[in-house]
C-alpha cells in the first residue's frame, strides 16, 4: 500500500512539474547552395499556450527575432508539442509551416528557396 502511494505521489509530481521542455534551434539555410542565411526575420509561436496545471496562465507562446550569421535562433527551453514556424528573408520565398519537437535538444533546419518569377496574363 505505501509503494502505491509513493507512486501515485511522484507520478502527481511529475504530472504537476508539467510539460517536457526542449532547447530549440532553428538553421536557416539557402535550398540551392546550403548557405546561412543571416538576418532572416523568424517568427515563432506555440500551438497551446495555456495548461491547466498552470491554473490556466498565460505563458510566453510567441517570439520574433532574427538569424545570427551562422543561420541560427535559439529559443529559450518551450514545451514540447507543436510550434508555428515562419521565416521570412529578402530574395527568398517566405517559408510557414507546423513542426513537431519531440527531442530534449533539437534543431530545426529550414531551407528556404529562390523566388519564383512572376508571370503576367496578356
Amino acid at each position: 500500500m505505501r509503494y502505491l502511494l509513493l507512486l501515485l505521489g511522484l507520478a502527481g509530481i511529475q504530472a504537476w512539474a508539467g510539460p517536457p521542455m526542449s532547447k530549440v534551434t532553428v538553421h536557416v539555410v539557402s535550398a540551392e547552395t546550403g548557405k546561412p542565411i543571416d538576418r532572416a526575420n523568424v517568427v515563432i509561436k506555440l500551438e497551446s499556450s495555456r495548461s491547466p496545471l498552470r491554473l490556466y496562465r498565460k505563458m510566453v507562446t510567441n517570439w520574433e527575432t532574427s538569424t545570427n550569421q551562422e543561420g541560427n535562433v535559439t529559443l529559450p527551453e518551450v514545451p514540447q508539442g507543436k510550434i508555428r514556424v515562419q521565416v521570412i528573408a529578402k530574395n527568398y520565398q517566405t517559408f510557414g509551416d507546423i513542426l513537431p519537437v519531440d527531442q530534449d535538444v533539437q534543431t530545426l533546419e529550414i531551407k528556404l528557396k529562390p523566388p519564383q518569377p512572376q508571370y503576367t496574363v496578356k
